[in-house]
């Protein structure tokens, strides 16, 4: 392969900061190797294959294969190491975009240089040390946080990449030589969806029988973040905490539980009116740890703790529920082929201690008055369609309101306001603290201003299909969620036929 490698990882989240992968034993006299990130001798080492192969060998440049990713601070080099320390082959991995304006790197990746010394060319450990290489460089790219990982290879090696689950597309010239375009495909957000909202359809069979569906809001409501009770203006929503975080940090679990059910209020445009809570503890004092930050966000947003349960020497647990009310609730499933896709976070904040990639805190440095300006963020907006960023990430919600809305979904992953702190496969995928996806008329702005520190850009469309994709700059569309993401299916109901991207709302 030359200017141009692979990507993702059938590895998963495999890091490649220290010995990743063993060469596997083909024969007793095949000779052990590991893959190893490259510093100093090792670096030379790539280099000098590189050299021999695609200079002096294949005659690809003239005098130096070198360029300006070789220089670029971001650029890591990945080697296969014998016994005796001689370097077997190596793979360069660098994003293929320049940082943005405010420092992101976007989250696409290439791979280029993979080179076998001929130490092992033309014996039988020479597919190993490559299929190795490549398979490290998919991980630790994956590991970097990218969603797209491709490379240009000599068509004459294409095989090898089909072996290894790449996708091949155009034939190009390179260098004199025949190439061909390949892709591996992350799925680092289809995994997450599968993990946390797949199964929800299947599950939800028995409520979901019949025309009449209380338990879900009814079918214009259909998988909403909140519930609009019948006959009145009251709202309600209803979220747990993972039992593991709950023991691990009690009471940022208590300030995270008010979080998510408040943001689930707001992304119905509803206006809180209280908190009901339901404890499990091991004992009193940590029930009373849980209740200080339940009892700090209560204070912070200006909404009481009605009531609730406390059970003392059982497993730590913690539910809340909100209540709200508005006349006008926002639906998940109100949006159209046509609508446009906004993005509005508040980026301000920092990954919480001991969840990085996962968490990021944007709320315990605010003030009340800001943490309650969020609450007017889908007033303002006035959209079709609305759904708070939770558990599934990002690009899992924008798949969870396209399905509500019986759409397909696409993302612009150059205007997805996102943290430089953050990189790209993180930040699609974690809770992010505050941040509302919502579908609109194309065009369409807010009614009235947004709180100041809040970023919103329109970001994407609503097509017909399913499933999420992500465009990329160069126009590449990756599928991110295959088909749908809860199996629920779309909602049904009078407020869908009001809402024409273009027309009336």
């Amino acid at each position: 392969m030359t200017p141009g490698l692979p990507s993702p990882a059938s590895l998963g989240s495999l890091a490649v900061d220290d010995v990743v992968l063993t060469g596997v034993r083909r024969r007793a006299e095949a000779p052990a190797f590991v893959v190893v990130r490259a510093e100093g001798p090792d670096l030379e080492g790539h280099r000098a294959l590189r050299h021999e192969a695609f200079v002096r060998h294949q005659g690809l440049f003239t005098a130096s294969d070198r360029d300006d990713l070789d220089d670029d601070p971001r650029t890591e080099v990945l080697v296969a190491r014998a016994p005796d320390g001689t370097v077997l082959g190596g793979v360069r991995l660098a994003p293929a975009l320049p940082r943005t304006p405010d420092g992101r790197d976007l989250g696409w990746w290439r791979g280029s240089r993979l080179v076998v010394s001929p130490r092992v060319r033309s014996s039988r450990t020479a597919p190993g040390v490559a299929a190795a290489l490549v398979r490290a460089a998919c991980a630790r790219a994956e590991g970097l946080g990218a969603l797209r990982f491709d490379a240009t290879v000599q068509a004459r090696h294409a095989d090898l990449f089909d072996r290894l689950g790449w996708t091949r597309g155009d034939r190009v010239d390179l260098h004199g030589r025949p190439h061909v375009l390949v892709d591996w495909p992350i799925a680092r957000v289809q995994r997450l969806v599968d993990a946390t909202k797949a199964a929800l359809g299947g599950l939800l069979e028995g409520i979901l029988d019949g025309d009449v569906q209380p338990s879900v809001g009814g079918p214009s409501y259909l998988g909403d973040d909140g519930v609009p009770l019948p006959g009145t203006d009251v709202v309600a929503a209803c979220d747990a905490i993972l039992p593991s975080m709950v023991e691990r940090d009690p009471e940022w679990a208590g300030w995270c539980a008010a979080l998510v059910n408040l943001n689930d209020l707001t992304a119905m445009g509803a206006t809180p009116v209280g908190l009901l809570d339901a404890v499990g503890a091991r004992d009193a004092s940590f029930a009373r740890r849980v209740l200080r930050g339940l009892g700090e966000a209560s204070r912070a947003w200006g909404v009481p703790v009605l009531g609730g349960h406390t059970q003392l020497g059982v497993p730590a647990a913690l539910s809340v529920t909100a209540l709200g009310r508005t006349t006008t609730p926002v639906p998940g499933g109100g949006g159209r082929p046509g609508a446009a896709l906004r993005v509005t976070a508040d980026l301000g904040g920092g990954w919480r201690p001991r969840y990085t990639g996962a968490q990021w805190d944007s709320s315990s440095h605010r003030t009340g008055a800001e943490l309650r300006a969020l609450g007017d963020v889908v007033p303002a907006l006035a959209p079709q369609a609305a759904k708070d960023v939770s558990m599934s990430g990002l690009v899992g919600t924008v798949g969870m309101l396209a399905e509500a809305s019986g759409c397909r979904a696409v993302l612009d992953v150059d205007a997805v306001p996102a943290p430089a702190a953050a990189t790209a496969g993180d930040w699609l995928t974690c809770f992010p603290g505050f941040a509302m996806v919502t579908a609109d008329r194309p065009g369409a702005e807010p009614a009235r201003p947004l709180p100041g520190f809040v970023t919103t850009a329109t970001c994407g469309q609503l097509t017909d299909g399913a499933g999420v994709g992500l465009r990329w700059p160069d126009g590449v569309v990756t599928e991110a969620v295959a088909s749908t993401v809860t199996g629920m299916g779309p909602a049904r109901g009078t407020h869908r036929r009001t809402h024409v991207p273009g027309g009336p709302r």
